[in-house]
């Protein structure tokens, strides 16, 4: 069950996705610490190698922090936010302080990956950034040389991103008008061509109720069978075959996902569910 100020917080937001390995010597105890160590970090980075004192007063505020209710099970870790914020430089001490960044380390029924790590380490292995692409590399190229850990992208695969338009589609929110739209890219083209294909929400659901054996449960073969529905029902109206093309983007009513790796979380209640499934994409590229 999230506040509604963390809810507030992530809904709506742009967040690129990356997968994190375990953090080496990690502690909750010293998180003021880090913030004071990474802001001076992302002053000398920004100053082009120019040293800072740590805890001098600077234009840049770090502030991290906990998390304790984005979590999936009692095993996992709470969360971890990290925020960026500047002040102006013409009236340090009047002026408000602008958020122009901010990223969180989660996990969410993670529960296979932290039971095979050392003691020393904790399993955070989802990483998701909104801002500046500068600020997350130095924040990332910070948190790899105090912690031994490694980022990478997290891209989302066709296959997976065909699961998410079915779980989600299958979702039920209270109010749905939204419709389910799949973003295909055509390969093989001088010039780049996305094909664009929104189907009703209620006839989307209908289909997937058709096509699903047993109620929470969710095999590759009903996906399959999902998306074959769609791409006969496309082809029979536009005489162009889907299943030549790359599934590229999944948009719902209950978040929407970008092969690149960009989530957006559209529905509070779902925001879970949605953090457990990338956990899980996390983890099979960590291991």
């Amino acid at each position: 069950n999230l506040n509604s100020q963390t809810t507030a917080f992530l809904l709506c937001k742009r967040w690129a996705l990356y997968s994190v390995t375990p953090l080496y010597k990690f502690s909750r105890a010293h998180l003021k610490a880090y913030a004071k160590l990474l802001s001076a970090y992302i002053a000398t980075e920004k100053q082009k190698g120019v040293a800072v004192e740590v805890g001098v007063e600077l234009d840049i505020k770090v502030a991290v922090s906990s998390l304790p209710d984005l979590k999936g099970s009692h095993q996992d870790e709470a969360a971890i936010l990290v925020q960026i914020s500047l002040r102006s430089q013409a009236s340090q001490k009047m002026s408000e302080e602008k958020l122009v960044w901010s990223g969180w380390f989660c996990s969410v029924c993670g529960d296979d990956l932290s039971k095979n790590v050392p003691a020393d380490f904790i399993c955070l292995p989802v990483f998701l950034a909104n801002g500046a692409e500068s600020y997350t590399s130095i924040v990332g190229s910070w948190f790899q040389k105090t912690f031994d850990c490694c980022f990478h992208r997290l891209a989302i695969s066709p296959l997976n991103l065909s699961w998410m338009a079915a779980m989600w589609t299958g979702c039920k929110v209270e109010e749905n008008t939204s419709a389910i739209e799949l973003v295909f890219s055509v390969p093989h083209l001088p010039q780049s061509l996305d094909i664009s294909y929104a189907i009703h929400p209620e006839d989307a659901k209908a289909l997937w109720d058709t096509v699903q054996k047993t109620p929470g449960e969710i095999t590759q073969e009903e996906v399959d069978v999902f998306m074959d529905c769609l791409y006969s029902h496309f082809h029979r109206h536009f005489k162009i075959h889907l299943s030549a093309t790359k599934l590229v983007k999944v948009s719902t009513a209950i978040a929407s996902a970008h092969c690149d790796g960009i989530i957006k979380f559209l529905q509070s209640q779902y925001i879970t569910e949605v953090l457990m499934l990338l956990t899980e994409l996390a983890i099979s590229q960590i291991q």
